[in-house]
């Protein structure tokens, strides 16, 4: 067992199994459930199968199955739970995100211990401690831990689908607008920060973004950065405690896209390829925040008046079944005082230079376009399947999601959504 606050043991190599199972031998792990689906065991699962049986370890396996698609929810969490036994057994998780996800949440809620196994360079959760579940048809975060380990096979994601691989690397794009945000929280709503946590995300980034361009051949080399930058998004929010360095306004848009497929009863998209076209738009709202001058500022805060009623009438709009909870989240924001209103709009005048110099730090809108675009990643709502109207209610009211101060909730308050 690990406190979620140590750091995981990582490995990325070209075949990784060998060191796993040694590992497992060093850490007297001999018991083990594996949870998969039938794509991931044939992609990895299979191998990782195989080699423990050589050795002669005892292995149970929840192969997730029953729907077109595998969620985070209540009904795949109880088809590993209905797999489970009385022994205590080391879960590995052999998937991308959702699988995962669900690893994580079951392997803290039973005390067990568990490793990541992926098999798509497709998220940045594969060594997080939050796993994004939908519970009652809301998509929240649940604090969880990190795995003990993670071995990364390079062979198995070089091989992943080109459109998990594009997903991987729009998440991580994601991190130019959600560590913005972040710091646009500390500096105008007083949300906890750190510059050495921020510092490791943003080399992570960088070392990605630099060697991107060979992506979608299956570049080796490409592929350890982007997979080595995933990981390192993840350590970055060990570090912190919670997600929020990686997951600002852009990640608010895709929870609202998500959610909506589901009780629509659409089919789901990759969680990183709407996190890509979220980090575009937010990005462009970035791009609007620094065309304003600080009279433009104070004249549109002059106009800015909360009308509680309205607010909590937009939620129960928007998101019928979830309104009181999304309503209850938002209470610091929809109940503002005209005193606390006031201090807040000082709060933006008298930080507007540091605003814009947050603002400045994420790149043009247009640049991160075409850098999803040369992986093969989606660009825009529609190309996701979304109407003009789908993507307008995500801009307008996804920031009602999560209760933090994002650049979205800054253009809500600046009316300029």
């Amino acid at each position: 067992m690990i406190d979620a606050s140590e750091k995981p043991f990582v490995l990325i190599e070209g075949d990784v199994i060998p060191a796993f199972i040694k590992y497992c031998s060093d850490q007297n792990y001999k018991k083990f459930l594996m949870i998969a689906d039938n794509r991931t065991y044939q992609a990895l699962g299979k191998r990782v199968e195989d080699a423990l049986l050589a050795v002669g370890f005892n292995l149970r396996k929840a192969l997730l199955s029953g729907s077109e698609e595998i969620i985070a929810d209540e009904e795949h969490i109880i088809q590993v739970m209905n797999q489970m036994d009385a022994e205590e057994r080391v879960f590995l998780a052999v998937g991308s995100g959702t699988i995962t996800d669900i690893t994580r949440f079951l392997a803290h809620r039973t005390r067990s211990t568990f490793i990541s196994l992926p098999t798509a360079p497709s998220v940045d959760g594969f060594v997080s401690v939050g796993a994004p579940l939908v519970f009652r048809g809301l998509k929240e975060t649940a604090d969880c831990k990190a795995p003990a380990a993670a071995f990364a096979d390079l062979s198995t994601l070089a091989a992943a689908p080109k459109l998990m691989i594009a997903a991987g690397f729009g998440d991580l794009l994601g991190k130019y607008t959600s560590l913005a945000d972040w710091k646009l929280g500390h500096i105008l709503w007083d949300e906890r920060y750190d510059a050495h946590v921020e510092a490791s995300f943003r080399a992570a980034l960088n070392k990605c973004v630099s060697s991107y361009a060979h992506l979608a051949e299956g570049d080796p080399k490409s592929m350890y950065a982007l997979i080595d930058g995933l990981i390192g998004s993840g350590m970055g929010i060990i570090e912190y405690g919670n997600t929020q360095p990686a997951s600002g306004a852009e990640h608010h848009i895709s929870h609202h896209w998500e959610m909506k497929l589901l009780w629509q009863h659409r089919p789901g998209l990759l969680h990183g390829a709407k996190v890509g076209v979220g980090t575009i738009i937010t990005a462009a709202y970035y791009e609007k925040i620094k065309k304003l001058t600080l009279n433009d500022v104070n004249n549109l805060l002059n106009e800015t008046i909360i009308n509680p009623e309205e607010e909590k009438q937009a939620i129960r709009n928007v998101y019928p079944s979830i309104s009181d909870r999304l309503i209850d989240l938002q209470s610091p924001f929809i109940n503002m005082d005209q005193n606390r209103l006031e201090a807040l709009k000082e709060r933006i005048l008298t930080n507007w230079d540091t605003v814009l110099e947050i603002a400045a730090s994420v790149p043009p809108s247009a640049e991160l376009r075409d850098m999803l675009a040369a992986v093969g990643g989606p660009t825009t709502p529609a190309m996701l399947g979304f109407s003009d109207a789908e993507a307008r209610e995500a801009i307008l009211y996804s920031n009602n999601l999560r209760r933090r101060f994002t650049s979205l909730k800054l253009c809500h308050f600046l009316n300029i959504l």
